[in-house]
């Protein structure tokens, strides 16, 4: 005993005397008691080369686990990986779609998913040299990318909620289900600003407006956790893509971009910026140029712009990107050159692997510095630490059972389904609908469980996603409703128009629902990216998603002839867009007696579209980007810059509906503007609004500045913010607005935001072109 008492009694003292003999058994990258700093830099000393660069690397991963009914376990690609490249990063592990060719047979399951990451972990820290575990990164722009998730609405759909609080809360949801199953990194939110809507990933951004997508951006990144990794339920947020990369040339997927310096700090950056000071620990770089300097080489993106912001975490290359530098810009006459650009520009992880192994050689040249190198792995590694890693590298299968696809979720995706809804037309007040009355239900997207749910997106149970045929029968029963797809997006071979007619023929009013897909199916051949192959995608109905492109923005197939003789039928039509990109909408709002879009609304999308159309729910969705009339119209967006447009010869250059635009089944009314000055660039706007029609609902309020004489030429108007107001029937509210030197700034000609005292005029309204309030403003002082 006396010995026992003897050892316990040199344990307690080496407790308090840290530079003990004894104290320094302990490695310190594994004392946990340390800072994150201190482990890294103590685990980067012990480094060889080759583990460095293993921990800038980021394979693709489906590959990584081997399922065998009811269990799963590592697969034996991955133990090569770990013993000749000690990959440190695997990303879109538990992925499924027709690319990875995983399906709900042989893809995971949440439980299996978590199994599957705890095998990888523990091979890969019992198997290595110095035991780092591996960094799990996960598609998540709308929700996992694996089976058995919640399907969320895509991101254009997420912010015509125009609501940041649930957007948070559709944040959390997500990053709970990724850490649930072994995940760390969640790719999304997309922050790239949408100017052309022929652009095939128009449905995964948050439109044409840098304030909307930042503040929605920093909500979602809130929810994730706002950086805070050391929480089990929080992610590392990965933001797409950096930068300029939706307005390429032409609409074209990854084309040049053509905007100058001044403009990239104006528009394009301060989404990144807003939601990078959210928390936001990882960006992915763009597969385009700006300027002629490919994104993936672009040194004054990754290393001066993220300097300058005090960015702490890490960059990571798109797909393959960096070997693009070679294969398509062709500034790089080698892979080894490619991976010498990315590396120098700062960039930290190469997404793909195929770079960055040979960047050992290139140090052992003497072509690139080894300590590039280290800041690149300090990044990735200290994150590792930060987020328990070494400690807790594992999950509990269970757990991920109770956690992924809750109840508590779906009801959430259900939510900002409804929310996401935009009311465009509503003639003499058809909606909402009787439910007495007896509805065709007709069109290619009216039962198509897929074409809800968008691109990246896994294979679903299909009991589990609601179409917008399924939501209206569960309202007003089987008996009342008549279905007839009457033809398919793209393929004229389906041709049921007759059918439909006589369907309609016997109906009180017609639902049609149209629009595209980004539906991916085995019909579709994909390249190395994932994006799918628009020309060899024969009679698949996918016309929208990566890689989907489009020259004219119609509808496709027999649909506009499917509408036109519904028409003579007759009988009232509601029309509902599905849609991935603004489509053409012309006929409809001439035509249609109502007319919605959806976006592609996730999994409960059916249910929250058949709310609306029978007044559950009061549509309260706004347009985060312009419709346009034509494609010769664009770009066509509401914060253009000065001077103001002037009409086509033979077209308005206004868009069919703006910025900002949605309708309720109620009426507000705004009235009461005070505009109040605190301070120079202080300025407090109140105003009163009132719901002064026969339905509670929620109205966007939004606040618009123009500056009427500045340095650098202005937009036009420019959002400078919002707010969602739930008002019952009657009820009023004052509703105020500060703004600060922020909202007044503007970038000068020497790329510096600065403030320039002036006039400026205030527009507070529904949308962006339907001001209702205005107030001029001088400022004389800073």
């Amino acid at each position: 005993m006396k010995k026992i008492g003897l050892f316990l009694a040199l344990v307690i003292v080496s407790g308090f005397v840290g530079n003990s003999a004894f104290a320094q058994v302990v490695i310190k990258y594994k004392d946990a008691r340390l800072s994150s700093d201190e482990r890294t830099a103590d685990l980067l000393s012990r480094m060889t080369l080759e583990e460095k660069v293993g921990q800038l690397l980021c394979p693709l991963g489906w590959e990584m686990y081997e399922k065998n009914g009811t269990t799963v376990t590592h697969s034996k690609k991955f133990e090569q990986l770990i013993k000749d490249q000690h990959v440190g990063m695997l990303w879109a592990t538990f992925r499924a779609d027709p690319w990875t060719k995983k399906t709900l047979e042989n893809g995971l399951n949440p439980a299996l998913a978590a199994s599957a990451a705890n095998a990888m972990q523990r091979y890969a820290i019992d198997n290595s040299r110095l035991g780092i575990p591996v960094f799990l990164a996960e598609e998540a722009p709308h929700g996992h990318m694996a089976i058995g998730a919640t399907v969320f609405p895509t991101g254009i759909g997420q912010a015509s909620t125009w609501n940041p609080s649930l957007l948070e809360k559709m944040g959390k949801a997500i990053a709970s289900e990724v850490r649930s199953q072994g995940g760390h990194i969640a790719y999304g939110p997309v922050l790239d600003l949408t100017l052309d809507p022929r652009w095939s990933r128009v449905e995964e951004s948050m439109g044409e407006d840098p304030v909307l997508s930042g503040v929605l951006g920093a909500a979602i990144i809130k929810g994730a956790g706002a950086g805070d990794i050391t929480n089990k339920e929080h992610v590392i947020s990965t933001l797409k893509h950096f930068i300029a990369y939706g307005v390429s040339e032409g609409g074209h997927n990854g084309n040049a971009v053509h905007i100058g310096n001044r403009l990239l700090h104006e528009k394009y950056l301060p989404p990144f910026e807003r939601a990078i000071k959210a928390g936001a620990l990882s960006v992915m770089t763009a597969y385009n140029s700006v300027d002629g300097i490919p994104s993936t080489a672009n040194k004054y993106l990754f290393t001066d712009v993220l300097d300058q912001w005090k960015f702490r975490g890490f960059s990571v290359s798109d797909l393959i990107s960096i070997d693009g530098l070679m294969g398509n810009h062709h500034v790089a006459s080698s892979i080894q050159d490619a991976a010498i650009l990315a590396a120098t520009a700062g960039v930290s992880v190469d997404l793909g692997s195929n770079a960055y192994p040979h960047l050992i050689s290139a140090v052992r040249q003497g072509l690139i510095n080894e300590s590039i190198i280290d800041s690149a792995v300090y990044r990735v590694i200290r994150l590792k630490f930060e987020m328990g890693l070494f400690e807790n590298p594992y999950v509990v299968p269970e757990k991920a059972t109770l956690k992924v696809r809750n109840t508590e979720h779906r009801e959430l995706a259900k939510r900002v389904a409804s929310e996401s809804i935009i009311l465009l037309e509503n003639k003499r007040n058809i909606l909402p609908l009787n439910k007495k009355q007896k509805i065709a239900v007709i069109g290619p997207n009216a039962d198509n469980q897929y074409n809800m749910l968008g691109d990246y997106t896994a294979p679903q149970d299909p009991e589990k996603i609601t179409t917008v045929l399924e939501g209206i029968k569960a309202i007003v029963g089987d008996e009342q409703v008549e279905y007839v797809k009457g033809c398919a997006i793209r393929d004229t071979n389906l041709i049921q128009i007759k059918e439909a007619m006589d369907a309609a023929k016997r109906a009180d009013v017609i639902v049609a629902v149209v629009g595209g897909s980004s539906a991916r199916d085995f019909k579709t051949k994909y390249i190395e990216t994932g994006a799918a192959i628009a020309d060899d995608a024969g009679p698949s109905d996918m016309e929208s998603g990566e890689g989907f492109d489009r020259a004219t923005l119609d509808l496709l197939g027999k649909q506009m002839e499917l509408l036109q003789a519904l028409k003579t039928v007759g009988k009232p039509m509601i029309v509902i867009y599905i849609q991935g990109r603004p489509l053409n909408m012309n006929w409809v709002h001439e035509n249609a007696e109502a007319l919605l879009t959806a976006w592609y609304p996730g999994e409960e999308g059916g249910a929250a579209i058949a709310d609306v159309l029978f007044g559950n729910y009061n549509p309260s969705g706004r347009l985060p980007i312009s419709i346009p009339r034509s494609v010769g119209q664009i770009p066509v967006y509401y914060n253009k810059s000065n001077p103001q447009g002037h009409n086509y010869v033979e077209l308005t250059a206004q868009p069919l509906y703006s910025f900002g635009y949605g309708l309720s089944y109620t009426q507000y009314e705004y009235k009461d503007i005070i505009v109040t000055q605190h301070a120079p660039f202080d300025v407090e706007v109140s105003f009163t609004l009132k719901n002064c029609g026969e339905y509670d609902g929620e109205e966007v309020a939004q606040l618009y500045l123009r500056d009427e004489v500045a340095s650098v030429v202005q937009p036009v108007k420019q959002l400078k913010h919002f707010e969602k107001v739930f008002l019952k029937k009657g009820e009023e509210k004052q509703i105020n607005f500060r703004l600060n030197n922020d909202d007044f700034s503007i970038i000068n000609k020497d790329i510096k935001r600065c403030v320039e005292p002036g006039d400026f005029t205030l527009m507070v309204g529904s949308a962006s072109d339907h001001i209702k309030l205005t107030k001029k403003i001088t400022i004389t002082s800073k």
